[in-house]
């Protein structure tokens, strides 16, 4: 009988796979390792076990890997968010690289030009403009914390979800993905809830006043912080909206949300604006964006604006043409490209999104574009192209799950010159370019690396029509 979990010893790691694994390889079979590097000696508690390959966590490290470096943050280890701190940085963007060739090599399976090397980030701490922390009544305790004689309570908390925990939170001290403003927040915030007695979010019995903090930090300056709350208290709310602004004086809009759903998310609430206009204003190249605190915006702004940079070199602009945007939130990349463009149709399912966008075209005093929402499957038909242009070029930007089928049908009947395909999930982008081999080809490929210390990847890639 084949044995479902077990424990293997002394395994060294010989690769990396993909989405932060790497592997081993034991009598013939492959085991995908979270948590190991290549060099590494581990055992591995193998959780998934099937005939030709297996799956499972690093428990023991024997050996390290000459590759290892010494992490920067106390939190590496607990905390998912900077995975691949390990790793120097020349060799995560060796690894991105590597793991962009294999999905196009063995998802996509079309003929390919020579790929460009990774664009890496300037920045590999301080990078990103938003972050979001959660309270929770129930702190997460490290298993020394579980094994000490003094069992400490399940205390309050704020911080970030443990990765597939969704009821314990990290208990963040300090966060090196944003300039030093959230540390200061996050933790004067905390220190004045205890001392208040006020109560942090209970997942579990949706109970509890402090939900969720979310910070905006805008390389124009400006400052945005949006307090989630369980219910209404209006003075406990001023009381803790004046310290935050006593605290941290550079905030320039405040807001609280209250939020008594079971979920975090916000996008069917409204957000009211305490102190300052109740938006920030970020800067992208030369073009100005208003963000509200449900827009969305990429999150690390100068590598947003390489990527953009790329995509618009892709796309190779004249003047004459007609672009089309799709899935184009709030308008970014038709807004950045719009100057090389004769015309931009921005399409977005998400309404809020396109009320953005049109503000930020009317914002950049952008006249030649126009923005719809509703499903491009079913907008862009003979009618909609007589009325505003045939695309020259298409460029699509969609979700981690890729484009739709249906739509990626609809770019086959649509057949522009060129599409400019922008990715966060090479996955996903492979198995698209294999759907659009029917009538184009891949003419140029060029990964962008977005997000530091993390194993996600962002890729631009030029389709010509055959």
């Amino acid at each position: 009988m084949k044995r479902k979990k077990f424990l293997v010893e002394k395994i060294e790691v010989s690769g990396y796979a993909a989405e932060g694994k790497s592997f081993a390889k034991q009598d013939g079979k492959v085991i995908f390792i979270e948590g190991a590097v290549p060099g590494d000696i581990v055992d591995v508690f193998v959780s998934k076990n099937k005939k030709d390959w297996g799956e499972g966590k690093a428990t023991h490290i024997h050996q390290y890997s000459k590759e290892r470096v010494d992490s920067f943050c106390k939190h590496f280890g607990i905390c998912g968010g900077c995975k691949w701190q390990m790793l120097p940085y020349e060799k995560q963007l060796m690894y991105k690289q590597q793991e962009v060739a294999q999905n196009f090599r063995r998802i996509g399976k079309v003929d390919l030009p020579e790929m460009m090397p990774i664009v890496g980030s300037a920045d590999t701490q301080h990078y990103r403009n938003k972050l979001e922390f959660t309270f929770s009544n129930k702190r997460y305790l490290t298993e020394t914390e579980i094994k000490s004689a003094d069992i400490l309570p399940q205390e309050n908390a704020l911080g970030f979800h443990v990765p597939r925990i969704f009821d314990k939170i990290i208990d963040i001290e300090e966060c090196y993905l944003m300039d030093e403003v959230n540390n200061t927040l996050r933790n004067s915030i905390r220190a004045y809830a205890k001392e208040n007695d006020l109560s942090f979010y209970d997942i579990k019995g949706h109970t509890g006043w402090l939900r969720n903090i979310i910070i905006r930090l805008c390389n124009t300056g400006e400052l945005m912080v949006n307090i989630c709350l369980g219910y209404e208290d209006e003075a406990a709310t001023k009381k803790l909206m004046d310290f935050i602004l006593q605290k941290v004086p550079s905030i320039t809009t405040l807001l609280y949300t209250i939020n008594t759903k079971w979920n975090d998310s916000i996008y069917d609430l409204n957000p009211v604006a305490y102190f300052g206009k109740g938006y920030v204003h970020e800067k992208l190249g030369e073009y100005t964006f208003k963000i509200g605190p449900k827009s969305f915006f990429q999150t690390n702004t100068k590598q947003a604006e390489k990527l953009y940079s790329i995509t618009a070199d892709f796309a190779g602009l004249t003047g004459t043409e007609v672009v089309y945007d799709l899935y184009c939130g709030t308008g970014s990349i038709g807004i950045f490209v719009s100057k090389f463009a004769k015309k931009i149709i921005g399409v977005e399912v998400v309404a809020e999104a396109i009320e953005d966008a049109k503000q930020n075209a009317a914002l950049n005093n952008i006249t030649h574009a126009d923005f719809f929402a509703g499903d491009v499957i079913k907008i862009c038909d003979d009618d909609f192209f007589a009325a505003h242009g045939r695309p020259d070029v298409i460029i699509t930007d969609p979700p981690r799950a890729g484009m739709h089928e249906k739509l990626v049908q609809k770019l086959l009947e649509i057949v522009a010159p060129k599409i400019v395909y922008v990715s966060c999930n090479t996955a996903t982008q492979a198995r698209d370019l294999n759907l659009l081999s029917e009538k184009y080809s891949v003419e140029k490929i060029q990964p962008v690396d977005m997000f530091p210390h993390t194993h996600h990847i962002e890729c631009v890639v030029l389709l010509k029509l055959k």
